[in-house]
């Protein structure tokens, strides 16, 4: 019943002024309120269901008042009622109409009474509207929207059959597979078959991305998949995923498939100086009454990248980026990025859980899972955003505040150095926030247009922090860091977000993660809480020995230590290479200072090497000048940092690129916080150091030179610049296929 109103019943502006609502525990609360307060003989929770042709129709109402021949449905809520968008009133009222339908149809009805009852949880006082229909109304109101339902239900289950027999047909599509390519796939679709997760190390060139969908899609018909959600870390990412659907659209014209590109509200907003509701942006005003002609051009439109959608968007003159979320039920592939599934309010998965939807997932460049996942789940507070606020908060807000601020520094009175952790979250602190997020509810309940954008901004951090307070666990830490002349700032940091992933990989038929770099497996599998029972398969490489040379450089240590010492040495080891053979090359290093030392003295002692460096918070379009560099007919360094943004993601086949220095094992800094975290990992996994600094160092290191070679024709050289290269433990950890000189 409530798919059915909410496809059919919705009218009228989008509305998404932020007011705060009911929990849903204080909704159920609400609903066990009204029900005690009526007369003997009411009946609550009424299961009703009943049918239109083929359409089944089934939902619980609120209550039935048999005495007074009144059918009830319970909405609590905060504040003033007269707020309430109008779309929302319309679509209750269809709400209680189709129960009373079906009601009068059960129980052999004529007339009836429909109640729409307003808690509000604060006041706990009702408020009652009321209608009276007849039996036959209802049914005509019931078949109306069964009616427009089916129609679009019928062209659904047309496309699911149409598509299905398409995909059961696929060919892939090009002549052949590459070298490796086959076996990922044929691993892929087998995990999907048999309901297992994957965890694929595919080296770069083989083509992992129609690699990985393809075969997900030959699964889809037998195992009845409803959606496959394509994940990546970054818009490259994304528009790989893009350029493969369509190239399996492309091969298969009578295949039907629906694709969506979901991209952030920022980048999708055509009004951003406008607020989300129909008295501000014109493209919220009538939102619900243009959508359904807005959803049958979408759909008519097949493949949904950005442009796409706001193509469709624009003729309709709705907002693009939520009519992707509406499009995100009536799609086939949805492409999109990691939180969109992994995050604690992440859409997809509310979406799957809600619906029922049987999934396949494909998480791109999985390497970067761990740092991603961990900040999802870690909450920060800055002492200077509470300070601020104190200042200029309104008078009813100021105690708990005050509050607040005592209990924070309280916790940094036994605080000696700049960081200190705790093994829990003292209650104090979290009490006085809680009661703080509960002042500023109540004031934005009483003064909706009083609230301004760091009240707001403080509120929505305080409700995360207490959230993640409230799963705090051996998975994560609570730490306070001092700033110098900033104050302190809170942190609750995820160090092992298994338990929060778990239950991702759980609701899903089979989830495969795939990387370049995913060694050693069992630091993946473990640290994301992936089951037992997953697959690993390492693939093996294309690419043959004689294509890369590598080289190690131990005579220098690039340890902070000796940083200085290092310098000159690596110069002299660039000049020396680009002497031998000039052309393109990427120098890697720990961080941006190292990086501007080596850069300056190179520049003075061999002017004849071109060189351009990356810079600190590089926008777009720097970025891209900083690639454009790196031509088939340019010469010279780009110099960059290890683990940004060319040290990954990036693609520069044959002379774009001949070569990388990389100055660095990429440890992780030794710091407090890192401490803590190998402490932590080892309590868990019993190997803290290799969990918290090998592994995540060199996993940096393989994909900074997995830039050199891109296809079997490249050939070139990576030079590894540090002693400990030599180690056993490090070596192990370098590609299969390098042969290490």
């Amino acid at each position: 019943m409530r798919a059915l109103c909410e496809f059919t019943a919705k009218q009228g502006d989008l509305d998404l002024r932020f007011t705060p609502s009911p929990t849903a525990q204080e909704g159920i609360t609400g609903h066990a309120v009204v029900a005690s307060r009526r007369s003997p003989g009411y009946e609550a929770e009424v299961s009703l269901s009943g049918s239109f042709g083929p359409l089944l129709v089934r939902g619980r109402a609120d209550g039935y008042d048999p005495r007074l021949n009144r059918l009830e449905e319970v909405k609590t809520y905060r504040g003033d009622l007269g707020r309430m968008p109008d779309n929302h009133r319309h679509l209750h009222w269809a709400q209680v109409r189709i129960y009373g339908h079906l009601l009068c149809q059960s129980r052999g009805l004529d007339e009836l009474q429909l109640a729409l009852v307003y808690y509000d949880i604060g006041s706990q006082k009702e408020m009652l509207l009321t209608e009276h229909l007849t039996a036959d109304l209802l049914r005509q109101f019931f078949e109306d929207h069964c009616r427009r339902f089916l129609a679009w239900a019928e062209q659904e289950m047309a496309h699911r059959a149409a598509r299905d027999l398409q995909l059961t047909a696929l060919q892939f599509p090009h002549v052949d597979f590459r070298p490796g390519q086959r076996v990922m796939a044929e691993a892929v679709y087998k995990s999907a078959v048999s309901g297992r997760c994957l965890l694929a190390q595919a080296p770069t060139g083989i083509g992992k991305t129609i690699g990985s969908l393809f075969p997900m899609l030959k699964a889809s018909p037998g195992q009845a998949l409803d959606k496959i959600f394509f994940l990546a870390a970054k818009t490259s990412g994304r528009a790989l995923a893009l350029e493969a659907v369509t190239r399996i659209r492309h091969s298969a014209p009578a295949l039907p498939l629906r694709v969506l590109e979901l991209v952030a509200r920022d980048k999708a907003c055509e009004h951003p100086d406008k607020a989300c509701h129909g008295e501000s942006c014109p493209l919220a005003q009538g939102f619900y009454d243009r959508l359904p002609q807005a959803r049958s051009a979408a759909i008519d439109a097949g493949a949904l990248d950005r442009e796409s959608l706001r193509r469709v968007a624009a003729e309709h003159r709705v907002c693009p980026y939520y009519l992707s979320q509406e499009m995100a039920s009536w799609s086939d592939v949805i492409v999109g990025d990691y939180n969109y599934y992994f995050d604690i309010s992440a859409m997809l998965y509310g979406m799957a859980s809600v619906n029922q939807w049987r999934v396949g997932v494909l998480v791109d460049e999985a390497h970067n899972m761990i740092d991603r996942a961990r900040k999802m789940y870690s909450a920060e507070m800055e002492y200077g955003q509470l300070k601020a606020l104190r200042r200029n908060a309104p008078p009813a807000l100021k105690r708990g505040l005050d509050r607040v601020s005592k209990q924070w520094n309280s916790l940094g009175k036994e605080q000696e150095g700049d960081y200190l952790h705790y093994a829990e979250i003292p209650d104090a602190f979290v009490s006085a926030l809680l009661q703080a997020v509960a002042d500023i509810t109540e004031y934005m309940v009483e003064h909706p247009a009083a609230m301004d954008s760091h009240l707001q901004q403080f509120y929505f951090d305080a409700l995360h922090f207490t959230r993640m307070a409230e799963l705090f666990g051996p998975h994560s830490l609570f730490d306070i860091t001092r700033q110098s002349g900033q104050g302190s700032t809170l942190c609750i940091r995820n160090i092992v977000p298994a338990p929060f992933l778990a239950p991702r990989f759980a609701a899903a038929r089979s989830t495969v993660m795939f990387s370049a770099t995913l060694s050693p497996w069992h630091f993946y599998s473990d640290t994301l809480g992936m089951p037992a029972d997953t697959a690993w398969i390492d693939v093996p490489s294309p690419f043959t020995a004689d294509q890369l040379q590598v080289q190690l450089a131990t005579g220098i240590s690039t340890r902070f230590q000796h940083r200085e010492r290092s310098l000159a040495p690596i110069v002299e080891l660039i000049a020396h290479q680009y002497r031998q053979q000039a052309g393109n090359y990427l120098m890697f290093f720990s961080s941006y200072d190292y990086l501007e030392k080596v850069a300056a003295l190179c520049a003075t002692r061999h002017p004849e090497i071109p060189l351009w460096l990356q810079a600190r918070r590089m926008d777009e379009r720097e970025r891209e000048d900083f690639l454009a560099r790196f031509t088939e007919s340019s010469q010279g360094v780009g110099f960059a940092v290890l683990g940004g943004a060319f040290a990954e993601g990036i693609d520069l086949p044959g002379a774009r690129l001949i070569g990388a220095f990389i100055a660095t094992l990429g440890l992780p800094q030794i710091n407090p916080v890192n401490e803590q975290i190998m402490r932590r990992m080892g309590e868990t996994f019993g190997n803290g150091y290799d969990y918290t600094y090998l592994y995540p160092g060199m996993q940096k290191v393989v994909q900074a030179a997995g830039r050199v070679i891109r296809t079997q024709q490249d050939r070139g050289v990576v030079y590894l610049i540090d002693d400990r290269f030599a180690r056993p433990e490090v070596r192990q950890l370098l590609p299969a296929w390098w042969h290490v000189a």
